[in-house]
């Protein structure tokens, strides 16, 4: 569909056209898909989406690891692109802006927690994820995700970006830069902290950087020593491929692996009153198991999980990152190549993130 077309239509408040690449099974390959946005709302900025990282929550969604997926299905909740059209009360943004989405599209706005930007939390059960979600407040039509040409959204859930900012590295920081950055200012790390990072994909690296950025001592742990080099090229004490024998005790360790483990191993890293911070989530069907004695004879230690981060810290977020220089590693891709990009993840092959260049769409 021709931009102009999508002008048409905003304008008309007719429903906005799409196309995208969708998974209609979890066993499924990637394929074209044609599809329909609700209407461009008063509130609401249609973006023209050039670019779109993969994150592993994509896998899982996809193959109905967490839950059973909403299909056809198209992923992606780390969109940067530009304003091409708003609706008639918007004030955020201005047409040729440009902006970002992350994990969530709309909530409540009235709960507590949505009032504190946490709206992650939405007390209401509201929270609209940007795909494989229903949309509460569009007659639960399911939502449909960023592997596409653009997306319809509330100003308020859309992230200011400026001009000069490389897009195909911001979308990338607005799933894997927020779920990092947030545990971090929530565990107030400072300098002088000792911060372990478990496991060294995606979010590991971001987690890396920020905890660097913030003047802390920062270890790796990785299943291997393959990325040794490029973690202490950024700035990292060291990296190890195994929790035995360590001697070091931590401030903080973020766990960012998306398969089973034993969170025992990393909570007896810990200093008394450190922190283990969860923001990897493994298949259901992956049992995490914790003995609870040793969690008892750890007293004094604080085991917490965190999801993504509110709207507002999500700003946040991006300003630091901009304003220090801080993004992910990545390899751009076209959007045919979705396929081989999950196959790589799932098998440890991917050395960096993967961005998806949304011009590479077929026509």
């Amino acid at each position: 569909m021709l931009l102009s077309e999508n002008l048409t239509q905003a304008k008309e408040g007719q429903r906005i056209s799409a196309k995208g690449y969708a998974i209609q099974t979890k066993d499924s390959n990637f394929e074209s898909f044609s599809f329909t946005r609700h209407a461009l709302g008063d509130y609401d900025v249609l973006i023209e989406i050039y670019y779109a990282g993969i994150c592993h929550s994509d896998i899982h969604s996809a193959r109905s690891e967490w839950h059973k997926g909403i299909y056809p299905m198209v992923p992606g909740h780390e969109i940067a692109g530009k304003v091409v059209a708003i609706g008639k009360k918007v004030s955020k943004f201005q047409i040729g802006d440009n902006a970002g989405v992350g994990c969530m599209v709309n909530s409540c706005g009235e709960c507590e927690s949505c009032k504190k930007s946490q709206e992650q939390f939405c007390e209401n059960g509201k929270m609209v994820l940007t795909y494989d979600c229903k949309d509460c407040f569009h007659n639960n039509e399911p939502t449909y995700g960023g592997y596409s040409n653009n997306i319809v959204v509330s100003e308020k859930f859309a992230i200011k970006v400026p001009q000069n900012a490389p897009l195909e590295k911001v979308a990338p920081l607005l799933c894997a830069g927020i779920t990092t950055y947030s545990p971090l200012k929530f565990s107030q790390v400072k300098k002088g902290d000792k911060v372990g990072v478990a496991g060294f994909g995606g979010l590991g690296m971001m987690a890396v950087k920020y905890a660097i950025k913030m003047g802390a001592e920062v270890s790796i742990f990785a299943r291997n020593k393959k990325k040794e080099k490029e973690a202490l090229a950024m700035g990292a004490k060291a990296l190890y491929d195994s929790t035995s024998n360590i001697q070091e005790r931590f401030n903080l360790i973020i766990s960012t692996i998306p398969t089973a483990y034993n969170p025992m191993e990393y909570v007896n890293l810990l200093k008394y009153g450190g922190e283990l911070a969860i923001v990897g989530l493994p298949p259901t069907n992956e049992s995490v198991k914790t003995d609870m004695t040793r969690l008892i004879f750890n007293a004094g230690k604080k085991v917490y999980g965190s999801m993504i981060g509110g709207i507002k810290e999500t700003q946040e977020m991006l300003d630091f990152s901009l304003q220090h220089q801080i993004y992910p590693e990545i390899e751009i891709i076209k959007a045919n190549e979705i396929d081989k990009a999950y196959e790589n993840l799932t098998n440890g092959k991917a050395k960096f993130r993967y961005v998806i260049d949304m011009n590479t769409l077929e026509s």
